[in-house]
């Protein structure tokens, strides 16, 4: 039993793996860790809840099942780890996933973040990379292939370099006129 921070909510806490914003197209899987921690001393029941808005309008509403319900126990002073994938019609748009308590059903904590369309994100947020598709570079940057590729070649001739002067000792002691080892007794 792990013990619950005492950041948490007096009747349950949620939180996830998602950033702030991400981009998300429409139709597609979003993969995510949901955590949902119960600090009570006893068990309780939770049902989660995602909701998209656009602004103050609601664009959509619908319960989560979790294992198939939509009501799941979590035991006392623990935490359940849920791993799954939310699926949308909708993006440009903020999702909440609610924690909902059975005995007030009342939404008790929350977990945001917003959906950006991957056509929004190439206008600006975040910077995309040299070169990629919807940026206003065209044609492609050598000197971002040559900053990665010099440091490779920098270490390939020091290390061919240290191979040859170690090879050159090994055959000046052979040329420096030592005396070869006479024959073992041969019997």
């Amino acid at each position: 039993m792990t013990p619950v921070s005492v950041m948490s909510g007096s009747m349950g806490d949620i939180f996830w793996d998602l950033p702030p914003w991400i981009t998300y197209a429409p139709g597609f899987d979003l993969g995510c860790t949901i955590y949902v921690a119960n600090p009570t001393p006893l068990e309780k029941e939770y049902a989660l809840m995602a909701r998209l808005y656009r602004g103050e309008t609601l664009v959509s509403e619908e319960a989560v099942p979790v294992f198939g319900y939509a009501w799941f126990k979590v035991a006392p002073q623990d935490f359940i780890r849920l791993r799954g994938a939310l699926r949308f019609n909708e993006s440009d748009a903020d999702l909440a996933i609610l924690l909902v308590e059975r005995e007030t059903e009342e939404v008790i904590d929350s977990a945001a973040t917003r959906l950006i369309a991957p056509q929004a994100t190439a206008a600006g947020l975040p910077p995309s990379w040299p070169g990629a598709p919807g940026t206003s570079q065209t044609g492609f940057d050598w000197s971002s292939l040559f900053a990665i590729m010099l440091p490779v070649m920098m270490l390939g001739m020091v290390v061919g370099s240290s191979k040859t002067s170690e090879d050159q000792k090994a055959d000046s002691a052979f040329t420096t006129g030592r005396k070869a080892l006479p024959e073992g007794r041969k019997e």
